[in-house]
This record gives C-alpha cells, structure tokens and sequence, in this order.
C-alpha cells in the first residue's frame, strides 16, 4: 500500500515555498530540519502541488488539477493536513487539536487548556511561552499536548511520563505533582512501624516545605520529615539535628 502524501508530520498533497530561502519542503519542520534557520510560516505566500507540480498561490486546492492539498487548511498558520478537529485559536496565534468545543483559551496563561481545566488550575501569567524544563524546548508552538501541574507550571505530556518515573516534584519549583496523600498514608505506616532509636527519639530538626512554603520544626526521622501544615513529605531539611536539653542540666546562674 502506497504511503499517504507527506511527512512524517503532517499529511498534505503540496510542498511550502519558503518565504526565506525560496526552497520546497513539506512543511516548515522539515524546511527547520535541515537549514540554519526557520521558516516564518506567516509569511508562506506560494506551494507546489505533488501531482501536477504547478507553482500557485496557498489554497486548499490545486488550481490546475483540483487535487486537494489537505482535508484541514488554515490560511493564517498556512497548515495543511489529514482532519484532526483542528481550530485555529486567535489569542495562540496558532492551530490547535481540538476539538474547539473541548478547550477554552485561558487569557493569563496564555494557551488553549482542557475544559475540565476552567476555573481547576492555578494560573501562571504566559506559562506557555517558557521552554519546557524537562526538555528544554518550545511549549506554546508544540505539536505535543502540554501538562498542566497542581503549581501551575507547565511541561509536555510526554516529558511528564518520562520525569514521573524518577521524581515526583515540579522541576521548577519543586511542588509535587500530583496528588501523594495516598503516598504520605504510607509513610505514616512505615514511620509508625519503625521506631527510631531511643538517642534519637527525641530529635527534631527545621524543614521547609516545598507543598505549602511553611517553616516548621518537627521529630526527625530517617524515612521523612512530614510538614506539621499540610501533612506533605515533600520537604527539604533546614538545618542540623536538635536534641532536647537534659531536664536535670543545671542553668548557669552567672556566679563564680
């Protein structure tokens, strides 16, 4: 069977002249691929069809063969390709997998989110416009669905599926990423089971927690320092061992 026309990004009938270099490619990440620099894909004015190979302005069909150069077409982004429920968002500046009616455009964060999302995420004001921290590369203009975390931050799913089998925290602000009151549940049973040695039963140490921002000093233990505010055992300690004073250590009364 013959492969559909295209790429391995989109699947399209007509190759993109590049308003930059004058050189045909099927889209502008293939033309990125290979150059040292980027095509504008604003400012793509002409294609080439693949059937009859006539030259013409960006439309969805041929104007020589009546080929159609692909069943999605936007004549902003200039994209064309196999129909995914595409839309373009104005305030994105982009097309987007929809379906539209499934996503809303969240004016501080600045990006298409999912509807179960609205009025359910902490905002960050143009969240979408950093760099994923996982990969380091683009999230606004993406073709991989971004994840939003519980602090608001943003990364690309994928890249959320590979981090969360080494860490559980935000790499940005270490804030944890999902909901772990089953994981601190357990814990609590472990510590509970696993009493620490009478030297140390005692000891209790400074933490900062990296859930909820509070200081607090509570009983040390090797398996966690569980934050006396909101339960969290994602925190970090801040300071050494505290052990309290003997009861029968007499206070200096200043005399010789």
């Amino acid at each position: 069977m013959a492969s559909p026309p295209g790429c391995e990004h989109y699947e399209r009938s007509c190759l993109l002249k590049a308003p930059c270099c004058g050189k045909l490619y099927v889209c502008r990440l293939c033309h990125d691929e290979k150059e040292n620099h980027q095509m504008d894909r604003f400012k793509v004015r002409e294609v080439q069809c693949c059937q009859c190979q006539t030259v013409q302005q960006a439309q969805q069909t041929c104007q020589q063969c009546h080929v159609q150069f692909g069943e999605y077409y936007c004549d902003i982004c200039h994209l064309f390709d196999k129909e995914k429920n595409q839309y373009h968002c104005q305030p994105c500046g982009i097309c987007r997998i929809g379906p539209r009616e499934k996503f809303f455009h969240c004016e501080k964060c600045n990006l298409c989110l999912a509807q179960n999302l609205q009025g359910n995420h902490k905002c960050v004001e143009n969240v979408s416009r950093q760099n994923c921290p996982v990969c380091m590369e683009d999230i606004h203009t993406s073709r991989n669905a971004p994840h939003v975390l519980p602090c608001g931050h943003l990364l690309h799913r994928i890249c959320f599926d590979v981090m969360v089998r080494t860490s559980y925290r935000c790499p940005l602000c270490m804030h944890s990423a999902w909901n772990m009151e089953g994981q601190w549940e357990l814990i609590d049973e472990e510590i509970a089971q696993s009493p620490m040695p009478s030297e140390y039963q005692a000891a209790t140490v400074k933490i900062i927690c990296n859930d909820c921002q509070a200081h607090c000093t509570v009983p040390f233990h090797i398996l966690g320092l569980k934050c006396g505010g909101c339960g969290s055992y994602n925190t970090a300690q801040d300071g050494g061992l505290m052990q309290p004073q003997p009861a029968n250590e007499a206070e200096p009364d200043g005399r010789d």
